[in-house]
């Protein structure tokens, strides 16, 4: 057999003092424990009439930079030139294409066939020949008036030539003595009645020839006039046949086939594929620093393209301001109606300036007062801030770089001085 070491083997009595030893040591550390607890409970006191989650507030640290001023959103794609096409009279209208259907410039789209405005325009131009008759026999009229005049006057210069042809014989004769003075008087009052008469030939004539000429140029007038009567109905004729203004794509028909329109009825409209623009929706905050021709970046497929503002609307619908952005270089390829594009305008750009990420804070107490880190407590203070970007807002005073700023959330602490932060 073999022996084991049990023979060997002694108990050990536990020595009393080490047991007690152990015993204080226990009760040392949880009272070092309670004075830690006690001392961090007062230190929250102290720093903070109030305690929050640092979860729930996002805090950013003040620093210098180029605040970059731009307005990011999502725009629609339009086209800068679609008109709508309207019946210039009442009719029916036989449609000679379908929407989405290509067109050149000229194209008959669609026609109204409306007799009373055909009715109008034979009416019209009977009118006008009526009224071109008229103004000819006018015209002939005063020729004929001006000859007659122009033969009186004639004859009136005839008759005082040879008056003064009499009275220079007589005045011979009456110088000879073979004539007596009686004679050569009464040939003397023979040029004076010629002379007379030919005075008032010449003013006959004159007042005949502008009273002819009058009268024809009235005549004249009312034919021009019913002219340009014609010529409206004409254009109003011709304008039944709908043509396509541009080269492009019919977009909405808004009329059926072989129905009866109403004058000034929509009919259909047309697209002009060339040139498309992208429709935005602004804040209003921003509206007011957005100007015609502010450089701007259209993405599409990932791909940026080169824009600029080309309107914006003076008006505020629901707290947003529509405005449009033109391509000022290469069009993506493409492109539709109402498919959407990311756009960013570019408005300023201000350099070193001290700037902190912009947040609710800014709006909160009209952006003159902000919550400042120092250590776990956050202290009101008061700050002046400058212009704003969408992801930053430029800091004037109150504030030096490094400093941490509560920008969202602060909302929770109220009016409170100094708060706690956990």
């Amino acid at each position: 057999m073999i022996r084991d070491t049990s023979a060997q083997d002694r108990p050990l009595s536990t020595p009393v003092a080490s047991a007690s030893r152990r015993r204080w040591l226990v009760l040392a550390a949880v009272a070092l424990a309670v004075l830690a607890g006690i001392a961090f409970v007062a230190r929250g006191w102290l720093s903070g009439s109030q305690s929050f989650d640092a979860g729930r507030v996002r805090i950013a640290e003040v620093k210098r930079g180029d605040l970059v001023r731009d307005i990011a959103a999502d725009g629609r794609v339009i086209a800068a030139n679609s008109p709508t096409l309207y019946a210039i009279a009442g009719g029916v209208v036989t449609l000679k294409v379908v929407a989405g259907d290509k067109v050149e410039e000229g194209q008959v789209l669609a026609e109204i066939d409306s007799p009373e405005l055909r009715s109008k325009l034979a009416q019209e131009q009977t009118t006008l020949a009526s009224l071109e008759a008229e103004a000819s026999r006018a015209t002939l009229d005063a020729a004929v008036t001006r000859a007659q005049a122009r033969k009186l006057l004639d004859q009136a210069e005839i008759d005082r030539t040879a008056a003064q042809r009499d009275l220079e014989r007589y005045r011979r004769g009456f110088e000879a003595g073979a004539v007596p003075q009686i004679d050569m008087m009464r040939a003397e009052d023979g040029l004076k009645k010629a002379e007379i008469g030919l005075a008032h030939a010449r003013n006959d004539a004159s007042l005949q020839d502008r009273g002819a000429g009058l009268d024809a140029r009235n005549k004249q007038l009312l034919a021009q006039r019913q002219r340009a009567v014609v010529a409206e109905v004409q254009r109003q004729v011709d304008a039944l046949s709908l043509r396509a203004p541009f080269d492009g794509q019919v977009g909405q028909v808004q009329a059926s086939q072989r129905t009866n329109l109403a004058i000034n009825a929509p009919v259909l409209s047309v697209v002009d594929l060339s040139v498309f623009e992208v429709e935005i929706k602004v804040p209003e905050s921003f509206a007011r620093d957005l100007a015609i021709g502010m450089p701007a970046t259209l993405t599409s497929s990932g791909n940026p393209y080169d824009g600029e503002i080309s309107a914006v609307s003076p008006e505020v619908v629901n707290g947003e301001v529509n405005a449009r952005i033109r391509f000022t270089g290469e069009q993506p390829p493409g492109l539709r109606q109402n498919q959407r594009l990311s756009a960013r305008i570019m408005m300023d750009t201000r350099r070193d300036v001290l700037m902190v990420e912009r947040g609710p804070f800014v709006e909160q107490g009209n952006g003159r007062h902000a919550y400042v880190m120092d250590g776990r407590s956050a202290v009101r203070r008061p700050v002046r801030l400058g212009v704003s970007s969408l992801s930053a807002v430029e800091v004037l005073e109150g504030l030096k770089p490094g400093d941490r700023v509560v920008v969202s959330g602060s909302d929770q602490f109220g009016d409170a001085e100094r708060v706690t932060v956990n």
